[in-house]
């Protein structure tokens, strides 16, 4: 299953948590649960504002007698309101309690690495290290109660890949504990690197850092990745509290039903092609380049022979077959090749779903297969840099793997 973020009103973590809800009802008493393990009350409430109908999230703050009306997306709880001693705190406490809490792993490990995205933002933006990064307004509760909630969703559904529209980045200024900032907000706009953006005209926080920090999990490294083609099977829409002008406040979620590129046989576009007169340092980043388009699976490359004995590279690329055109179009805009050849064939694919497990406090990525001869882990690599030595990455990616496997062996999760 695919699921496709329409990103009407914007993204905002109570509008995200909302809409998944919608789409997914069954799974609220669990929400209710892991929310109420980080100490809080949740719940999700039907609203319709006069044109579309669907759920907003509503949290209960630890101390009800400070409830106020909250959720505003536009200067939503990430931003602004005065939260006590809940405030100000580290992201190390944060974790500690994530930790602690009685959380299912996988949820634990979703929420920690949405917060770790959090936490790389803001060093960035302070020019600070990110064991000393204190969160103000997204370490306030109805934020983590916000990420808890969407670990949560994410976990249970186990879609095998996300995608989202044109992201609406608004416009004018938010008042933060560090005094007025430019919308989008500087940590929102680093997470944000590479999403495609517009601007509907609309002032106002459209996209909040929480928001953004799910966006960032979620999509990874493929933050253009296209909304996948197959059968629609649910949709919901979650709202914000704020009121748009001519338009409505909300997050749609739309889920398909694919048979494609998560598994079984799919139909494939190559694309082979020689180049012989481009750097390798420029081919490199032009095949780099060809590897993040939305429409290819994959690129191949190696050393061949043409006339006279001429060294060359030959280029094979995996394209969508439903937009073999486009793909084509890239292959030519990132190489000096003036001509290539192009073909469909059929292939298949084994079924697959991804995980993220915490292993010492670090959110490692693993991809699990469903093999004829059982399931198995892969780690992802670059979840390991930050460990010096080849023998501590290589146990921290081993100890990611067996915990995947545990994980999806104790839910009796069929990839």
């Amino acid at each position: 299953m695919h699921l496709h973020l329409d990103a009407i009103g914007g993204v905002a973590g109570d509008m995200m948590v909302a809409a998944l809800l919608d789409a997914f009802p069954e799974h609220e008493p669990g929400l209710r649960a892991s929310v109420r393990a980080a100490g809080l009350v949740c719940a999700a409430v039907a609203h319709n504002d006069g044109v579309l109908q669907g759920r907003r999230f509503t949290v209960t703050p630890p101390d009800a007698a400070s409830a106020h009306d909250h959720h505003d997306h536009s200067h939503h709880h990430d931003h602004g309101h005065p939260h006590g001693k809940h405030a100000h705190r580290h992201w190390s406490a944060i974790r500690d309690e994530l930790g602690r809490a009685d959380l299912a792993p996988a949820v634990r490990a979703h929420a920690l690495a949405i917060f770790g995205h959090l936490a790389q933002a803001e060093a960035r933006v302070h020019g600070i290290a990110v064991e000393d990064v204190a969160f103000h307004e997204v370490g306030a509760w109805d934020s983590i109660a916000d990420i808890v909630a969407a670990a949560h969703l994410i976990a249970v559904i186990k879609a095998r890949s996300w995608s989202v529209s044109a992201l609406p980045l608004g416009s004018g200024r938010v008042r933060t504990r560090h005094g007025m900032l430019p919308v989008p907000a500087p940590a929102t706009t680093l997470l944000l690197d590479g999403f495609a953006t517009l601007d509907d005209g609309i002032p106002g926080e459209r996209v909040t850092p929480t928001g953004a920090a799910i966006l960032r999990h979620l999509c990874g490294d493929d933050p253009e990745r296209r909304r996948a083609s197959g059968r629609l099977s649910r949709t919901g829409i979650g709202f914000g509290t704020r009121t748009l002008p001519g338009l409505s406040n909300c997050l749609r979620v739309l889920a398909v039903e694919t048979g494609g590129p998560d598994g079984g046989h799919r139909q494939l576009g190559v694309i082979e092609f020689e180049v012989d007169d481009q750097s390798a340092e420029d081919l490199a980043m032009g095949l780099d380049r060809l590897r993040a388009h939305p429409d290819v699976f994959d690129i191949v490359q190696m050393p061949v022979f043409g006339k006279k004995g001429r060294m060359m590279t030959g280029v094979r690329a995996l394209a969508r077959a439903d937009a073999i055109e486009a793909a084509v179009a890239a292959c030519f805009r990132e190489t000096t090749t003036i001509g290539l050849r192009h073909h469909v064939v059929s292939g298949a694919a084994l079924p697959r779903s991804f995980s993220t497990v915490s292993v010492d406090g670090h959110p490692v990525r693993v991809k699990l297969v469903g093999r004829p001869g059982g399931r198995t882990a892969k780690a992802e690599a670059d979840d390991a840099l930050a460990h010096e030595g080849h023998a501590a990455r290589a146990r921290l990616r081993r100890e990611a793997e067996r915990l995947a496997l545990d994980a999806a062996t104790a839910e009796g999760e069929e990839p």
